[in-house]
């Protein structure tokens, strides 16, 4: 009996003591400390440990602990972290914290740029790197990201681009002045998938194939992180100019937001109130019994159209322009030439035609978005997260006008007052990112998949195939599809080895990827692409000396001979050593080797290092190679398009780099572009509250891939000249001549890169009267083409060479995108009341005619070369807490309504002149014949004016 009573004692004793130990630890609530509001999510952990929580939906946090000294450290994001010395005994001790907003991002953590286990703040970092806080990404009425980060981000620029098929729905956009394809992008810090979409129009970013950062929601996105240095020896292909990694939300509250908005503008002396666009957006985030999380959040996004375009000036809408009789007087000319625009005006007038005939601004798009972010313990030092997003896009965006003198372009008995054609697109983006990461001895790992896809599907309506007999052309044809899918499988094993010595520290990281990209294009229906219809044995129709264009106008099908499936595969091993030397030295460096199935090898190297001078000041600097793989798409895609070149509609025909046409001109196969890249800054802070980085950056890159100029057709006095080079190659795939020029995909030029960053910010405390922040940040850069290099057959014709990369392919790389950009921004916050207002100057750009006019003999005029002033945009938006849960924001962007300067127009461009001599020409200005009125051939800050938003939010 003794014995067993022993062990009952024994076993009662054991079982208080845990008892007690289960209930000992910290717990305690969490709030703004601007308003007291309760802020769920909030992230409460143990410096130099993986222990910890977040708060509940109340604010409320509780972590059990065994007794012993702690330093607890509380984070989120857009607000000051705050640590706290803690000693746990044998109950509970409570500990409330009251949040500060930060002052500045300069001040929040990143975790790219480095592998080290302690992410570092922008101000500590090796690299320039900007975070920007799902505050600051809500603060202003820009609706997506890219929008969002052009008027954040100095270094960062993009614009909606407008006629521009496919591209006014998938924003091109550039980091540090450099291409779309040149900057990675990173969810949750892993590789997010590229579109499908090959930019082949007259924009920015021409001949590229980006990423669409738009697809993913902003209600998803806790912060976004840019990293402003190459990093391809970090993270691999494309991180030429820097990486840009989408962090989403985990643990957050209940939010609901309802927007409107509409263009509220007047340019011209016309009043706009179009773009009328309505959002709604919701996002939540659970906490799993302390073992994890999971979040989801969803996004609906109607966006109108907008119109900004001009008046059409050419004199006649319904018939050609007359020509001059040998024995006719200027006179009497001008007489009959008034007479016929009498009778044209009034038949427009009858129609209800209208010389404003274009749709130029934002096109019609429709976004409905969504993201599922988790996380889960699964055992321990082991835990397994998931993400999961698809959006599904619809857009309708216009095309040229047909007008009835265009003969090879229309049929009067459909379209007998011309008509407006219309690309529809319906884009799906699908990822999914899982993996498992956790902690084995003293090595972190962390083994993932990622795989992630872009749609998109082309229908065209309001349309024609004017190469059918008369009046038997549908209006609407499936021209059908591109995709492009990738699937990324990442190992990464990390480990810290601390030391009593100079080496205070030395951190290891090593991997391996492996990927595979594919590539497909559908062709589409048989009248969307035909010349005639083959396959019913009906001719193609036959306009004067020449034929009627086929497939649909504005966007022709792809072909069967367009249509592919491709794939290649390319591993990856790198290495990444961090070393942190006495107090002040910090060094890294890294090499990456990667191998492409489809051409051959590259290794990358990055050294970066910091040194704090003294307590406030740090010097840090970089130097790295890199590289970009030529994308599927620019190795395989080919189709043929209608373009207006000059206001004239031209047939394109588009050749993959394997095509035997670009072996004809003497073309290889496309290789790697390779880049060095170096930057020094210094970083730190004044005084308390004011802090700074500076860095300056050059990039030279070899072997870019560019998307050549146009080869037309070679005319001698208008007759086409049939021993010319072009002419011979385009008679072999087209020997009725309907097809007027060809380009394609090559290496062609090195470029210089350099500039500059500089980002200050200041936050003043005013105490009762609530806190006021200021902060400046400027990018100045410029990019030069140092070389142009065709093949022995292009360099040995000059007249090849000179349109191998012609004027204007020149200044999209030079001068599209702005050399300067200002931001100057304030936030004051009161109580339940929040003020912003940002002002941004978008500097200079400059578009160059593809024919010199600076050559007398070209006979254009001075201005066809044109540089367009930089521009200050004001945003201002004041929110107000109706009560904890609901709040109101008023947001206007473009407060004083400003636009771009406009293109130039020739005086001699106007529908009222009739003259024989010096009479109307659409070749003597780049506004196709008055429509245009702002440039889209160069990017500052778009061009539809003010724009107002009013914005409901519900937070629990």
């Amino acid at each position: 009996m003794t014995y067993h009573y022993k062990k009952i004692t024994v076993l009662l004793l054991f079982i208080a003591s845990a008892s007690c130990l289960f209930g000992q630890g910290i717990k305690g609530k969490i709030t703004d400390g601007a308003d007291g509001s309760v802020m769920p999510g909030v992230s409460i952990s143990l410096l130099n440990s993986t222990i910890g929580t977040s708060t509940d939906d109340n604010g409320e946090y509780n972590l059990k602990l065994a007794s012993g000294n702690y330093t607890i450290k509380i984070t989120f994001i857009g607000y000051e972290s705050q640590t706290q010395q803690v000693t746990v005994g044998s109950s509970i001790i409570n500990l409330n914290f009251a949040l500060k907003l930060s002052g500045s991002f300069l001040s929040e953590v990143s975790v790219i740029g480095s592998r080290s286990s302690e992410p570092r703040t922008n101000v500590n970092s090796l690299v320039p790197i900007d975070v920007i806080s799902a505050k600051e990404l809500k603060s202003f009425p820009q609706l997506d990201i890219s929008q969002i980060l052009n008027y954040i981000a100095p270094s960062f620029s993009s614009n909606r681009q407008t006629v521009a098929d496919g591209t006014d729905h998938i924003d091109p956009a550039s980091l540090r002045g450099l291409g779309p394809d040149q900057v990675l992008v990173l969810v949750n810090g892993k590789r997010r998938h590229t579109t499908a979409l090959v930019n082949i129009n007259g924009t920015f970013g021409r001949g590229s194939v980006g990423t669409d950062m738009n697809s993913i929601p902003v209600a998803a996105i806790e912060r976004i992180e840019v990293l402003r240095d190459g990093a391809a020896a970090q993270y691999g292909s494309d991180a030429i100019a820097g990486v840009i990694n989408l962090v989403l939300k985990k643990e957050t509250p209940l939010l609901i937001s309802a927007l409107y908005g509409q263009s509220n503008s007047n340019s011209l002396g016309r009043d706009h109130t179009d773009g009328k666009t309505y959002q709604l957006d919701a996002s939540k985030g659970w906490n799993l019994s302390n073992k994890g999380f999971v979040s989801l959040a969803a996004q609906y996004l109607d966006r109108g159209a907008t119109n900004r375009g001009g008046l059409d000036t050419r004199p006649l809408l319904y018939s050609a322009n007359p020509a001059k009789g040998s024995s006719e007087s200027e006179a009497d000319f001008q007489t009959r030439f008034a007479g016929l625009k009498a009778i044209d005006n009034a038949r427009a007038l009858t129609n209800g035609v209208s010389r404003n005939n274009m749709i130029v601004g934002n096109s019609h798009s429709k976004n409905y978005g969504s993201f599922a972010n988790g996380e889960y313990e699964l055992g321990s030092d082991m835990k397994g997260y998931l993400a999961v997003g698809y959006t599904r896009k619809t857009g309708l965006a216009a095309g040229f006008t047909r007008l009835p003198t265009q003969a090879t372009q229309i049929d009067i008995g459909i379209y007998p007052n011309g008509f407006l054609p219309f690309i529809n697109t319906t884009i799906n983006d699908f990822s999914v990112s899982g993996g498992i990461k956790g902690k084995i001895s003293k090595w972190n790992y962390d083994i993932s998949n990622s795989f992630g896809s872009n749609g998109i599907r082309f229908d065209i309506n309001n349309t024609l195939n004017a190469s059918l007999p008369l009046g038997t052309s549908p209006k609407e044809f499936y021209a059908g599809k591109v995709r492009f899918a990738q699937n990324t499988t990442n190992f990464d094993v990390s480990r810290k080895y601390e030391f009593a010595s100079f080496l205070k520290s030395l951190n290891t990281a090593y991997g391996a990827e492996f990927r595979i990209d594919n590539y497909a294009i559908t062709a589409g229906e048989e009248l969307s692409y035909s010349f005639g219809q083959p396959s019913k044995n009906i001719q193609g129709r036959a306009v004067g000396s020449g034929f009627a264009a086929a497939g649909a106008q504005v966007f022709p099908g792809y072909k069967p001979a367009n249509a592919l499936d491709k794939s290649r595969n390319n591993i990856g091993l790198y290495a990444d050593y961090e070393a942190e030397l006495g107090k002040s030295i910090v060094l890294e460096g890294a090499g990456r080797f990667e191998n492409f199935s489809d051409f051959g090898s590259n290794f990358s190297y990055k050294i970066a290092g910091k040194v704090k001078v003294i307590n406030q000041l740090s010097l840090r600097g970089a130097y790295a190679t890199g590289f970009r793989a030529p994308s599927l798409a620019q190795r395989y895609f080919g189709n043929e398009s209608t373009q207006f070149i000059s206001g004239l509609p031209t047939q394109v025909l588009t050749v993959n780099n394997d095509n035997p046409i670009v072996r004809k001109f003497g073309v290889e196969s496309l290789k790697a572009e390779k880049s060095k890249s170096a930057s020094i800054g210094i970083a730190g802070k004044i005084i308390e509250g004011l802090t700074y980085t500076i860095d300056a950056y050059q990039i030279d890159i070899e072997d870019r891939i560019v998307f050549s100029s146009q080869y037309a057709r070679e005319r001698t006095a208008g007759v086409i000249n049939p021993n010319g080079l072009v002419n011979q190659i385009l008679d072999t795939v087209d020997p009725m001549r309907q097809i007027n020029s060809v380009q394609f995909f090559t290496n062609a030029i090195s470029t210089r890169t350099k500039g500059l960053d500089v980002v200050i910010t200041e936050k003043i405390i005013l105490n009762t009267m609530g806190n006021l922040t200021f902060s400046a940040a400027v990018n100045f850069n410029e990019t030069k083409v140092r070389e142009i290099k065709g093949s022995a057959i292009i360099e040995a014709d000059p007249a090849l060479k000179a349109r191998l990369f012609d004027r204007t392919e020149r200044s999209r790389y030079e001068s599209s995108v702005p050399q300067s950009k200002l931001n100057l921004s304030s936030a004051y916050s009161y109580k339940k009341l929040d003020v912003s207002l940002r002002t941004v100057r978008f500097g200079e750009v400059a578009f160059l005619n593809p024919v010199d006019p600076t050559i007398a003999a070209n006979n254009l005029p001075l201005e066809m070369d044109q540089v367009y002033a930089g521009k200050w945009v004001t945003d201002f938006s004041v929110g107000y807490k109706i009560t904890k849960q609901i709040g109101a924001t008023l947001g206007i962007n473009n407060l004083f309504d400003v636009y771009p300067d406009k293109m130039y127009i020739d005086p001699r461009n106007n529908e009222n002149n009739l003259s024989s001599v010096n009479g109307y020409t659409g070749a003597r200005d780049n506004t196709s014949n008055g429509r245009f009125l702002y440039s889209r051939a160069v990017t500052q800050f778009g061009f539809n004016g003010r724009f107002i938003s009013g914005k409901i939010t519900y937070t629990l």
